[in-house]
């Protein structure tokens, strides 16, 4: 990785100002975005900050075992995110807590999420898929993207807070043809930073984390990369189980399908394994994927993809 490219810190990102003293019916924090080239917060971020939000307003040892939000508008980078949260019900065993993310006064994301205490119970879960080869033995997304002189293909390689590996050929500039078309994909992922022993801290982390790629399934089953022409695609909702206890800086394996897409939208579910194989969390997203149809959004965005694959080739030729 060069020098002067350093991830951003997740304890950092994930770091919100005040202690929910400043109340109406709300416990108010406080959340800022790092640089980044695009105008657009990551959804992966509001969902990590929010749940961070909710659980310092959960007394006890609580963890987040659920959550399900929905994005209603996309976030400014350079405007700071506050975070309402109201405390719906404290019980016995359980708590509930809504928590808004606000931007100049309207709301773009609100959630619901439910903690619990420790509780002893029934245990089963899916096995973990087998063959998967080792994540060492994957190329890390520096190794695929970061010589391309791009300002995006350079915030992944180098930006982004996790190491991010893909079981399949990714699908950042080439299209699947044949069997790689198919509603599946995979990838191992983990922090670049040691975190605390901290599982508030953890399960907000694999909530920041669960946004990246989890739509690819679509993608991927209707040969689409992501430098598609006038391609647009965004989240709309998310939902979230923690099933056990997980470190987000150990390597864990993200695997992802789709089980429908129609009216402009994708359905994406994915499930999170330790290496050993305990399943740590379950994930739905569904999403807005809308590609073109019309001549001039072709042209325009077709001129853009072949200078982008002119780009890529010059660079893998040096």
């Amino acid at each position: 990785m060069p020098e002067h490219e350093v991830p951003e810190s997740l304890v950092r990102v994930l770091a919100l100002e005040g202690d929910g003293q400043t109340r109406t019916d709300e416990d108010i924090f406080v959340g800022h975005t790092p640089a980044q080239s695009r105008g657009r917060v990551f959804g992966g971020q509001v969902l990590g900050q929010s749940v961070i939000a909710a659980s310092r307003t959960v007394e006890g040892e609580r963890p987040i075992h659920s959550m399900h939000g929905y994005f209603l508008r996309p976030g400014d980078v350079k405007v700071p995110i506050t975070f309402g949260v109201e405390r719906l019900r404290d019980g016995r065993s359980f708590s509930a807590r809504r928590v808004h993310a606000y931007q100049n006064g309207k709301p773009i994301l609100s959630m619901i999420a439910s903690f619990q205490e420790p509780a002893e119970g029934l245990e089963h879960q899916v096995q973990m898929p087998q063959g998967i080869p080792e994540p060492e033995s994957l190329p890390t997304t520096a190794e695929v993207i970061g010589k391309i002189n791009h300002p995006v293909a350079r915030e992944w390689a180098y930006k982004r807070p996790f190491d991010i590996r893909y079981i399949d050929k990714p699908l950042y500039f080439e299209a699947p043809t044949g069997d790689a078309r198919k509603a599946s994909n995979a990838i191992w992922m983990k922090s670049y930073e040691a975190l605390p022993d901290d599982q508030s801290l953890h399960r907000a982390a694999l909530a920041f984390g669960s946004d990246y790629t989890l739509l690819e399934s679509v993608l991927r089953r209707h040969g689409l990369p992501w430098i598609t022409p006038g391609m647009s695609v965004a989240s709309l909702d998310h939902a979230m189980w923690w099933h056990r206890d997980v470190r987000v800086d150990d390597w864990l394996l993200y695997v992802q399908e789709s089980p429908s897409s129609s009216g402009a939208r994708g359905l994406g579910q994915g499930r999170f394994f330790t290496r050993d194989g305990v399943l740590v969390a379950t994930v739905a997203q569904e999403g807005m994927v809308r590609v073109p149809t019309d001549t001039k959004s072709k042209l325009i965005g077709g001129v853009q993809a072949r200078l982008m694959r002119a780009a890529i080739k010059h660079e893998q030729k040096r």
